[in-house]
């Protein structure tokens, strides 16, 4: 090999360096599968990280719902307000900065032919802008009444399938909605029916709604403080009680942390590897080495041949680990998400680009640069006399 590389036409420090590894079969096949581990759990890693973050994004809706209104309850002896929900959500729309007003009713309703009542989400307003339609799995978002969105934990448990027919009841009265889509979460409380106001108005049109019940989710226009915005809401009817709905999802954080954590450790036993493998050689080379230099080579051309020999490696290691940590998350991802019983988007799974997978593949040749720096500056520390005494 070190033959053949001679009469390539690379600099004479960088052959020298490719041909190295194959001196030591065995452990550079080590060395290899060191890598490997490392830009396989750096790939798992990051996939994962992105698809939290987009659950996140999707599940929290911070951008779509970031501010919350509801009616101060009377029985809790607090001040309240006259006004009815339609005349909350107009006093809502009127204000300074508002962009989108959807109201939420939740309601315990019975399923006939079901042994348990499920909790149904009544949507009014801009129920499209809420942040719901972009959680869709399959099928299509609410057109009007008569439509029902069914959570994915929920579609699972009570066996329920798009363009299933179910039978809605309430104080006597009864209606039908068809099933027309899954989401992966309601994100309103416990997961139920979603459903347009109309669907209400259909099942029983003189059911009695306290304003407290009704919940007003509201998006801002780019620019408006949230806090200037709740004081103005406050302002104009202390007996509404608004707060901000943005929240940090400590499961988010978490798993993001964990996955930088174990890309780390990981990462940091590929490059150890290298240093040990760089050490072993350098240590087996040193009568080599000392030739090399009596002969002429540099001590940045002793450097760059000990990196090159490690890059190469680092490089395969690449360009096998990251199709198999892509294989890995397609495996376990799906396999998680399966055993929660809740469905995901496909753009939920599709966390990778041309660009960043080649980014990926780079970093084994990183890492084993990294391993290899410390030896290699060493290596090239020998002095000709220390090496070549006994010669």
């Amino acid at each position: 090999m070190q033959r053949w590389l001679s009469g390539a036409r690379l600099p004479r420090s960088v052959s020298l360096g490719l041909g190295l590894p194959f001196a030591r079969p065995a452990r550079t096949a080590l060395t290899v599968a060191a890598v490997v581990l490392g830009v396989t759990t750096v790939t798992f890693a990051s996939g994962l990280a992105t698809t939290v973050a987009r659950y996140s994004t999707i599940a929290d809706r911070n951008e779509t719902a970031p501010i919350a209104v509801r009616a101060l309850n009377p029985e809790f002896q607090q001040g309240t307000t006259t006004r009815s929900d339609e005349d909350i959500e107009r006093l809502l729309r009127s204000l300074p900065g508002t962009r989108h007003v959807t109201a939420v009713l939740g309601k315990e309703v019975a399923v006939v032919g079901q042994t348990q009542a499920i909790p149904v989400v009544f949507l009014r307003g801009d129920r499209d802008e809420v942040g719901l339609k972009e959680s869709l799995v399959e099928g299509r978002w609410l057109r009007g009444a008569g439509e029902v969105v069914v959570p994915s934990a929920l579609l699972h448990e009570r066996g329920i399938h798009i363009g299933d027919r179910l039978t809605l009841e309430l104080d006597g009265h009864r209606t039908e909605v068809t099933v027309v889509g899954e989401t992966m979460s309601a994100s309103i409380g416990d997961p139920g029916l979603l459903t347009a106001w109309e669907t209400l108005q259909r099942l029983d049109p003189q059911e009695p709604i306290a304003n407290h019940e009704v919940m007003f989710e509201i998006a801002v226009t780019p620019g408006t403080g949230i806090p200037a915005y709740l004081a103005s809401v406050r302002a104009a009817d202390p007996g509404l009680n608004a707060w901000d709905n943005v929240g940090v999802n400590s499961f988010t954080v978490s798993m993001i942390s964990l996955s930088t954590a174990l890309s780390l450790m990981l990462g940091v036993v590929a490059a150890l590897s290298v240093l040990n493998t760089v050490l072993l050689n350098v240590r087996e080379r040193r009568r080599d080495l000392g030739m090399l230099k009596s002969i002429g080579m540099t001590p940045r051309q002793v450097v760059v041949m000990t990196v090159t020999s490690m890059a190469g490696l680092g490089l395969l290691g690449g360009l096998v680990g990251v199709p198999v940590g892509v294989l890995a998350y397609r495996f376990v991802v799906p396999l998680a998400t399966s055993a929660a019983k809740v469905d995901v988007p496909l753009a939920l799974l599709d966390v990778w680009q041309p660009g960043t997978l080649l980014l990926l593949a780079v970093t084994g040749a990183v890492i084993a640069v990294l391993g290899a720096l410390v030896p290699a500056r060493a290596a090239a520390r020998l002095t000709i006399a220390e090496v070549l005494r006994t010669e």
